[in-house]
Formats: structure tokens, sequence, C-alpha cells
């Protein structure tokens, strides 16, 4: 007996075997709900839970290779959650919608607050654009809810002291007469 034979027959291995198949077979129940991921099957022949475990392996590798991080998250970011928006825009209901718009605005908040402090923050965390992905899963995932939770707990109440600051300054009063009054005094200054 080889020492390939015996550690398939070992039975750690075949309990590691049936619990990652198990695993597999989750995965596949979860991804049947995508029509276009049943449709990459039909014409692939690959199974759509080894295609997006490839995908997300992928995905770790070009993040490990640190000129392709920044891509990648951002792609992670913006890809899938375009798909989604696209197909919510096309469907009859309104809770879908809610949902990326409100991952568009904290996406495009953080991204704004990420282009002003990119390059401390990557000399001070060298590994930032895996958590930036991880956080942008965060966002996206419906079961998580992250981009509701971070809207009401952060973007919201920013914007909210912004337009009360902004309602409670006096506005000045500019009619015709009043510029044409301040016009004359300037001019016998």
């Amino acid at each position: 007996m080889s020492a390939t034979q015996k550690v398939q027959q070992h039975p750690a291995f075949i309990q590691a075997q049936d619990k990652a198949n198990h695993y597999v077979s989750q995965l596949d129940k979860e991804l049947a709900k995508y029509p276009a991921l049943i449709q990459f099957e039909q014409r692939t022949q690959i199974p759509k839970s080894y295609a997006f475990i490839g995908a997300v392996g992928l995905l770790i590798i070009l993040h490990g290779i640190n000129a392709f991080a920044s891509p990648v998250s951002n792609l992670v970011g913006w890809g899938i959650p375009a798909y989604l928006s696209v197909k919510a825009l096309e469907s009859p209901g309104h809770n879908d919608d809610i949902q990326w718009l409100t991952y568009w605005i904290v996406f495009g908040f953080f991204n704004f607050l990420e282009s002003f402090a990119l390059r401390i923050v990557l000399y001070y965390l060298p590994w930032y654009f895996a958590f930036k992905t991880v956080f942008i899963l965060w966002l996206q995932l419906p079961n998580t809810r992250g981009a509701e939770t971070l809207y009401g707990h952060v973007v919201r109440p920013v914007f909210a002291n912004v337009s009360r600051s902004a309602a409670a300054q006096p506005q000045p009063s500019v009619s015709a007469d009043s510029l044409r009054e301040r016009v004359a005094t300037a001019n016998h200054d």
C-alpha cells in the first residue's frame, strides 16, 4: 500500500473530505439562486461552486501581489454591486433599490475619505486593500446589512450636521436696492 493510499484511507482524511463535500454542496445550493451562474455552469460544464471557489482563490492570490490589490479591491466594490444595482432598478419592488442606493452612498463616502489619507494608511497598514475588500463585502452582503448600518450611524448624522449648520447661518438678504446702495457707497469711498 502506497503512502497516498494510506493517507486517503485515514479516518481524519475521510472526515475532512466529507466535510468539504458538504460545504461545497451547501455553496452549490446558495449559488443556484443566481441564474447567471446556472447559465455559466451550463455553457462551460464547470460546476458553479468550483468556479466560485476558483474566483475567490484568484482574488486572494491577486491581493497577495501588491500591484493588483487596489484594482481587485475596487473591482469587488464596483463589479457585483453595479450588476445587482441594475438588476434592482429593473425589478418591480423597491426594497432592493434602497439596499443598493444606500450601498453606493456609503461606498462613495468611504472612497472620498480614502482619497485624502490613502498614502498614510498604506504606510501604517500594509494589508489595507485586503481589509478594504472584507469591509466592502460586509457593506454589500444582505445578511450583514453593513451599508445600512454605516449609513445610519455615520453618514446620515454627518450630513444632518452639515445641513443643520448651513441652515443655521443667516443668509444675507440681497435685493436690487441693497446692491445699488453698496455700489454707491463703494464708489464714494
